[in-house]
């Protein structure tokens, strides 16, 4: 017997047989993209307290609407006055994390029931060094939170300011800002509000006569571009 030509003879019959198993075996199924885990700060335990005060001096009326995230919001003390006739609640805490948010949504969302979530975050992120795509998805796992408890709760994203002091990171805030739009595109009860583009000036830059010193926080200047933005949308109304 010639054993020079019946080996690759051997060899395709094996490789002819074992074609049908190859092809049989299913295909790897992707892992699910990981939310990235939620944390949270204790420095907020005593805002936390301080809310649940609040709340007891002064209940606030379900089936409102809650504005919460970090000191933009916080400090938004005109916030009653700029809608007038809405159950607004202000629930920020300065210096806080879109992450910080959905750990305390128990706290600062849920108990008031909202129609409407009005949230901002993120800034802060970026600065702490969390990139887009992180911002992005703690964003969506924020969303993902306040729907697993208030399934009819329209939450409206406010998108990430352009400050001054911070102008190093404006290539990520906008590109936080367009990934988070393009996630949230198509999700029922979300919106997403560009505030962005209108504290720009003429030479797209951030304005710096909308900002305090600090060229971080706003002055009613900047609260007045936000209330414009928003105003169509402050109310229990689907629009």
């Amino acid at each position: 017997m010639n054993h020079r030509r019946t080996r690759p003879l051997l060899l395709a019959l094996a490789l002819t047989a074992a074609l049908p198993a190859l092809a049989l075996k299913p295909a790897p199924v992707p892992a699910p993209p990981q939310i990235p885990q939620q944390v949270s700060n204790a420095a907020w335990a005593g805002d936390m307290d301080n809310f649940a005060k609040a709340d007891q001096a002064s209940p606030p009326p379900k089936g409102g609407i809650v504005f919460v995230g970090s000191s933009s919001i916080r400090f938004w003390d005109t916030l009653a006055a700029d809608f007038p006739g809405q159950k607004v609640i202000n629930r920020g805490f300065g210096g806080s994390e879109v992450r910080d948010s959905t750990y305390y949504a128990d706290r600062v969302v849920v108990p008031y029931a909202p129609c409407k979530v009005f949230f901002y975050a993120g800034d802060n992120d970026l600065n702490s060094g969390r990139s887009p795509q992180q911002v992005r998805d703690d964003t969506v796992a924020f969303v993902n939170r306040v729907h697993r408890d208030l399934p009819q709760t329209t939450v409206e994203i406010i998108s990430i300011k352009p400050s001054p002091s911070r102008a190093n990171l404006l290539p990520a805030v906008q590109e936080a800002n367009a990934l988070v739009k393009a996630a949230l595109a198509g999700v029922p009860r979300t919106g997403f509000n560009d505030i962005y583009t209108p504290m720009l000036g003429a030479d797209g830059q951030p304005k710096a006569s909308l900002f305090r010193e600090d060229m971080l926080h706003m002055k009613p200047e900047g609260y007045a571009i936000w209330r414009k933005a928003l105003a169509q949308k402050v109310s229990c109304s689907r629009t």
